[in-house]
């Protein structure tokens, strides 16, 4: 029996982890999605044309290869109808799209909810996306969610306006003004999308296809330094974004898992309020974040940029149990005669080389210097076309990270992946 593999991200998100799955698609039979809501914004290129998923994973546009949002993941019915709206003027075959019966929805009160909350924290506030994740992802915790498999209930309304009244009780203690009636009025007109695919009990479905010797890609959102167990909380996502939550969000069990591909970027970036030691607030920082793009998918809000974090990405391999690295945006840094990686941290305690748990204070980054190149990296297609010095960051990160590297991405576009 085949087993399934897991891509994630090992930094806080946008690490790329959309162009590697279209990348590696026409090698699997299913792309599953096990986590996360449409906080998500996974971008893939191709054609001389960008496209934006949010809850579809990112092997959609490969027909014949059936793409599952598991029971992980939460969906918005406005979001994913326009999403679906996007994609259908491609020609791609949407049938090919499965939806987990357990898979939560996102109710136009927990948008209210979120943006009430996150007012609430003032300067202590987490950086949400406002899309109504975190109280959605509450609510399934405290057992008062709705979920795709309720859609075709009878009293489906009656299970809405109960969790709606409830949540209108929280609103009026968070003294929040809204209005409710055109969100609700566009939420039940997209519900008919959502009821117009095939839903599954999809960890029947998947354990079925793995006896059957498919090749499943378990796709992940976020990063590992989003998760919320092991991330930089308080300021996570509300879901797990590592390897394990591939197991409850799709219903897999651990010893089903082969390989773990962990995807990072050769720089680090980070969207939202939280710690970064790594963190440039100078020029270098703004010439990496304009050549980089370094914009939100989904939000459109400037990412913060610094250096690599070694100590950071130990931490994520090992929780994790990655097997291959892929190195994402080399390009971004052709240019920069010094490229710096920190490789320990300076607290009041000493010197450290791991993350540890108190990491939003004193954290001191200490870098080694690496010399950089010149060359534009964008229109190369071997590895063996790379200039000296990024082969030297290249082994230096092998070496460190203990882990090898087999993708270097050089650019946006779906060709502009060096294989090794």
């Amino acid at each position: 029996m085949v087993k399934a593999d897991v891509l994630l991200g090992l930094q806080w998100g946008d690490e790329g982890k959309g162009k590697i799955v279209d990348v590696l698609t026409s090698q699997y039979d299913i792309i599953a999605r096990f986590q996360g809501g449409p906080n998500a914004g996974h971008t893939l290129e191709f054609d001389g044309i960008k496209h934006v998923l949010h809850t579809i994973p990112s092997g959609i546009f490969h027909n014949g290869v059936v793409n599952i949002i598991g029971n992980g993941v939460v969906i918005d019915p406005i979001i994913f109808d326009n999403e679906i709206k996007s994609i259908s003027k491609l020609n791609v075959k949407i049938s090919k799209l499965l939806i987990s019966k357990k898979a939560h929805l996102i109710l136009p009160t927990h948008k209210l909810l979120d943006a009430a909350s996150e007012k609430a924290k003032g300067k202590e506030k987490i950086g949400s996306t406002l899309k109504g994740i975190g109280p959605t992802y509450m609510d399934k915790t405290g057992r008062n969610g709705l979920r795709i498999g309720d859609l075709t209930d009878k009293d489906f309304k009656d299970k809405y306006n109960r969790l709606k009244n409830k949540h209108l009780k929280l609103l009026d203690f968070y003294d929040f003004e809204y209005e409710l009636e055109k969100l609700e009025n566009e939420w039940f007109s997209c519900l008919n999308t959502l009821l117009n695919f095939q839903h599954i009990d999809s960890e029947h479905y998947l354990n079925k296809c793995l006896k059957e010797n498919k090749k499943i890609l378990a796709e992940g959102a976020q990063g590992t330094l989003l998760d919320i167990d092991f991330g930089s909380y308080p300021f996570v996502t509300s879901s797990n974004t590592i390897t394990a939550g591939a197991c409850t969000g799709l219903g897999i069990a651990p010893n089903k898992i082969n390989d773990v591909y962990g995807i990072f970027k050769a720089y680090c970036t980070r969207v939202g309020s939280g710690p970064f030691p790594t963190e440039l607030f100078n020029e270098t920082g703004k010439r990496i974040a304009k050549i980089g793009n370094e914009f939100g998918a989904t939000t459109g809000r400037p990412r913060r940029c610094g250096w690599i974090d070694i100590p950071a990405l130990k931490y994520a391999i090992n929780i994790n149990g990655v097997t291959k690295l892929m190195m994402m945006k080399a390009d971004v840094l052709s240019g920069i005669d010094v490229i710096k990686a920190c490789t320990h941290y300076e607290t009041k305690e000493g010197i450290i080389d791991y993350l540890p748990f108190q990491s939003n204070h004193d954290l001191t980054p200490i870098y080694k210097e690496i010399k950089g190149w010149k060359n534009d990296l964008t229109k190369l297609s071997s590895l063996n076309e790379v200039p000296k010095e990024l082969h030297n960051y290249i082994n230096w990160l092998e070496e460190e990270l203990e882990v090898p590297i087999t993708i270097v991405s050089v650019g946006p576009d779906r060709k502009q992946t060096l294989h090794k």
